[in-house]
């Protein structure tokens, strides 16, 4: 059999690079090297500063970096000399989950490899396969064709995604009716035709995968004159993008209607907690949706980089001429952000915020002092806010026996970051 000596990744982002860095770690015998036109990039992941954070993988980089991973721009000479290029006659859809992925890559519920029924296709996928046995138990390496490799990769984010849609949907149930999500999804989840995963309730899931998947499904089902089924999936995007506008509406509302000019804090702006990618994160949407009603924010994140920050934010779908910098502070700590605020809006459930000084925090805000927390990460910390004197709103519970009354008027329109921006009349 053809034995794969030397591979080349095209592409140095949040997949290339973790997986590449783990097959060289895996596979000291074979060569590996990233490739990318990005020249920043690229030296970004020869420094000690890694263009990306992921526990784990720094250790991982550094463990091989220089002896068989490379890093570099050089595209052309790294296919000529590759065995293997991760774009060919192969799928080979990863199934990672940031945050985990160092975990995820060397310890996989499965491998996915799907080829073309070709003699060549076939050869390919059985070298593909040669080098994920140097650490993957050989009944964890699937094959397939070409097209249930990709669909299979569509259809695992979308039943993700929905299970994150379904909970949410139930959330607003809850908090109409005085139920507990979290007791809801306790109850359903011990059911084993259920199970406990992804029944986290939430102000919305992010990421790259999961809104990019399902509409790619979408596309899939109208293309193929399957409307109904591109309905059907359609409404699991429908329902995150209405969980992300009711939480902010509930943030507006609880303000006494109105938060022009109001300082709040935005705790979190990654979309999940250990990674500093921000892409389709709730936060950008949540910031916008208080941007739009003239809101001050001051935002804190321990890993994303304030000139990220302003670019999502600058983005022309979410904000329009000097606003942001109207409007936007990047915080250094927490405390700071939450000095003289109004509220703290918790969209990240990084552990951190669950072990700051709350009773500090609250001697600085403004009265009455609001906490939003749209990840559940103060759950156990209800009863000991409420007596330092927080108003506490939450996802899919009412927490407050007195809440101060408000009137709910706040109506937020629908915005995607795929749609183009609006253009609105100069008055």
């Amino acid at each position: 059999m053809f034995e794969i000596k030397k591979i080349c990744c095209i592409g140095a982002g949040y997949v290339g690079g973790p997986t590449c860095s783990v097959i060289a770690q895996m596979c000291p015998n074979i060569k590996v090297t990233v490739v990318d036109v990005n020249e920043a990039r690229i030296n970004a992941w020869n420094s000690d500063m890694l263009p990306i954070y992921e526990p784990g993988l720094k250790e991982v980089v550094e463990s091989c970096r220089g002896r068989n991973l490379f890093f570099s721009t050089s595209i052309d000479d790294a296919i000529r000399e590759a065995d293997l290029v991760f774009i060919s006659v192969l799928s080979n859809p990863e199934f990672l989950a940031e945050g985990t992925a160092i975990k995820d890559l060397k310890n996989p519920d499965r491998v996915l490899i799907g080829g073309d029924d070709s003699p060549e296709g076939q050869k390919a996928v059985r070298a593909l396969c040669a080098v994920y046995e140097h650490w993957v138990p050989k009944e964890k390496i699937l094959t397939t064709n070409t097209w249930s490799s990709e669909l299979s990769k569509l259809a695992a984010n979308a039943f993700l995604a929905q299970r994150i849609s379904s909970i949410n949907s139930i959330s607003a149930l809850c908090e109409a009716t005085g139920a507990d999500v979290e007791e809801v999804a306790r109850a359903i989840g011990t059911d084993q035709r259920i199970g406990n995963k992804f029944l986290k309730a939430s102000v919305g899931f992010g990421g790259s995968c999961f809104q990019k998947d399902v509409l790619n499904l979408v596309y899939l089902c109208e293309a193929l004159n399957l409307p109904e089924v591109a309905r059907y999936w359609q409404q699991v995007i429908d329902m995150n993008d209405y969980q992300r506008r009711r939480f902010a509406s509930r943030i507006i509302d609880s303000l006494f209607n109105t938060v022009t000019d109001k300082k709040i804090a935005i705790l979190g702006f990654a979309f999940k907690k250990d990674t500093g990618d921000t892409r389709e994160s709730s936060s950008i949407y949540i910031s916008k949706y208080l941007m739009d009603e003239g809101a001050k924010l001051h935002i804190y994140d321990p890993k994303v980089p304030k000139e990220q920050i302003i670019l999502d934010l600058s983005h022309p779908g979410v904000s329009e001429d000097n606003q942001v910098s109207r409007l936007v502070t990047i915080s250094k700590d927490p405390y700071e952000a939450c000095d003289g605020a109004h509220a703290l809006v918790i969209c990240t459930e990084w552990d951190m915020f669950k072990e700051l000084d709350y009773e500090r925090i609250h001697k600085k805000m403004l009265k009455p002092a609001f906490i939003f927390d749209g990840r559940r990460v103060l759950d156990d910390l209800h009863n000991e806010l409420q007596v330092i004197g927080f108003q506490i709103e939450t996802i899919g519970k009412k927490v407050s026996a007195k809440r101060i009354p408000f009137a709910s008027s706040c109506e937020i329109p629908k915005f995607s970051l795929q749609d183009p921006p609006v253009k609105k009349p100069r008055v």
